[in-house]
């Protein structure tokens, strides 16, 4: 039963909530996620079967790599005020059905040419975006459902869901196996969109969460004239009045606001670094910096995807019981620690991969409780905003790593110095910055949330 049940103004209140509707949602944002990463990792995957097959060298290739992740970043960016605008219920619509157009049009994308490919995989972005469009809408939903089980575990539930992303990895490199041979990277993308679309299709079933709702309702009398009935229905739901008044980019940077924006955003730019360099760059930071032979290093990625499943249940779980701030520190702190000692360890591959799993365990882990931690940071009217913009700072920081290896690789140096530096150090930073962040109240979304306890008539 949803907390939501006072009547409020001539009568009206937000829809109904009931554990069969959430645990829906739930479900759809799984799914969605888990073929937005398919969609995502398979692009580059198949960039160098895109670029041998239309004649494009090898730096045409990154340089395309490298404009899709600027393009999308700003999209993911652009999406959190449309979702401010128009609901969390259609910014999963949006995203999922997005990316899985997108999908679509990559399959027939670079005959128009590399521009059209980069635009086409920019929008694509709408699929990265998702991960902060369902922390949103989860993060509320189960705020604005009274079960007290739910309650207790809400963080754990949602790391179920931020597990897509290695989920929707093995998913992608198996299935590239298998098909590539088959039917082609055309057919290959083609067939990725086939799941997304069904996702949008059956999301049109969701509910909008209550909390925005009530955002919704306020702002409309408020258009109306009917400052009296705004101020009850706020009064009603204890929402904070004033902070109804502020949309857009520029109100995360205002009020209570701009703490959280400076410090969870430079958080994840910094702990960007280190995705780019041991997630992304992975195989590459492995055979330069130790004597493993490729195919090792494949099997190591692969075992270290499960690793870090496993992460972001542990670090769900964590985050509902010592509240997720401190989780989140003491994850990225660890993982630095680990990718440190995996850099300059002996050549000793047991010792590598249960170094590198660890190291991985601890990176990856913590978002499952840093981006519900997000949602929990910001009032309703720019939850979805603010965490489009703390979550678009991760690309940044993966291009930023990305030029700081080339140049220390540029002027002799060696990847082991290089993925210390832009890998090693800043994870264990980036922790350090969480723990200047309000610790919020883990069992409530914090700032402009709705009550956690039945309204008095």
């Amino acid at each position: 039963m949803s907390i939501f049940k006072k009547i409020s103004v001539n009568g009206w209140q937000p829809q109904q909530l009931t554990i069969r509707d959430v645990k829906f949602a739930t479900w759809i944002a799984f799914f969605a996620w888990v073929f937005a990463v398919y969609d995502f990792i398979l692009f580059g995957t198949l960039l160098p079967e895109i670029g041998g097959h239309f004649g494009w060298s090898e730096i045409e290739q990154a340089e395309i790599a490298t404009w899709v992740a600027v393009g999308g970043a700003v999209i993911a960016l652009a999406i959190g005020p449309l979702v401010d605008r128009l609901g969390r219920r259609m910014g999963i619509m949006v995203t999922v059905g997005g990316a899985a157009l997108c999908s679509l049009l990559t399959a027939v994308g670079g005959a128009w040419g590399k521009g059209a490919l980069t635009a086409i995989r920019s929008v694509a972005g709408l699929g990265y975006a998702e991960q902060t469009v369902n922390a949103t809408y989860l993060s509320e939903l189960y705020t604005a459902l009274d079960d007290p089980r739910l309650n207790k575990r809400k963080g754990f539930v949602y790391s179920l869901v931020q597990g897509g992303w290695p989920v929707g990895a093995l998913v992608a490199s198996a299935l590239t196996a298998i098909l590539m041979p088959i039917i082609g990277w055309q057919g290959s993308f083609i067939f990725a969109a086939i799941p997304s679309l069904v996702i949008a299709v059956m999301s049109l079933k969701l509910k909008e969460t209550p909390q925005f709702q009530v955002q919704k309702k306020i702002q409309q009398l408020r258009e109306q004239g009917n400052e009296q009935d705004a101020r009850q229905v706020a009064a009603d739901y204890q929402v904070a009045y004033e902070e109804q008044h502020r949309s857009g980019i520029s109100s995360v940077f205002r009020g209570p606001s701009l703490r959280a924006t400076l410090v969870l955003g430079g958080a994840v730019l910094i702990n960007w670094f280190a995705i780019q360099i041991f997630s992304v760059l992975g195989t590459t930071v492995i055979t330069k910096t130790h004597d493993v032979s490729f195919s090792n290093s494949l099997l190591i990625l692969i075992l270290s995807n499960l690793v870090g499943y496993c992460g972001y249940l542990v670090h769900g779980w964590l985050g509902d019981r010592i509240g997720r701030r401190n989780t989140i520190a003491a994850g990225w702190m660890m993982g630095g620690i680990a990718f440190a000692g995996m850099l300059y360890c002996p050549d000793n591959f047991a010792t590598i991969v249960v170094l590198y799993s660890i190291g991985l365990f601890f990176l990856i882990g913590p978002y499952a409780a840093a981006l519900f931690f997000i949602s929990e940071s910001f009032p309703t009217a720019i939850r979805a905003t603010a965490g489009a913009l703390v979550g678009a700072m991760g690309p940044v920081g993966a291009i930023v790593a990305s030029l700081g290896t080339t140049s220390v690789l540029s002027n002799g140096g060696h990847w082991q110095d290089a993925a210390l530096w832009f890998g090693a150090v800043p994870c264990f930073i980036s922790g350090i910055i969480i723990l200047f962040a309000r610790a919020q109240a883990h069992n409530s979304v914090a700032v402009n949330a709705m009550p956690t306890t039945q309204p008095q008539a």
